[in-house]
């Protein structure tokens, strides 16, 4: 089992910054890779950001290129998404996941985080 905590949303002025954090627990050494993900009202969830947590290999929407970027400590378990230059378009509920099946799937999701991009 892992068990993930998202923090660091909150309402923004379009153009700003904000660093959504998730820590993990649990069985961690089974981590494959993480992303983030992100659902705005009456559409689908959609990705964001991945990484590897062994290598750190990214891969980001093409929405968010140059503007959001993904990380990781693997000595703190925690995952990161430094999101800059906000738009309204970014407002969602965030969440992070993991994959413990060597890249098949995100088996592990987080509860989510509220950002709202103000215009």
């Amino acid at each position: 089992q892992v068990q993930l905590v998202e923090s660091g949303g909150g309402l923004v002025q379009a153009g700003g910054s904000l660093r959504l954090s998730c820590a993990a627990s649990g069985r961690t050494f089974s981590t494959y890779r993480m992303g983030w993900f992100r659902q705005a009202p009456g559409k689908e969830r959609d990705f964001v950001a991945s990484i590897r947590w062994s290598g750190g290999i990214t891969d980001y929407a093409d929405s968010v290129k140059g503007r959001f970027t993904i990380s990781r400590d693997s000595g703190k378990n925690t995952l990161y998404l430094q999101m800059n230059s906000l738009k309204s378009e970014d407002t969602a509920v965030y969440y992070c996941a993991a994959d413990t099946y060597g890249g098949m799937k995100y088996n592990y999701w987080g509860q989510g985080t509220q950002v709202t991009v103000s215009s």
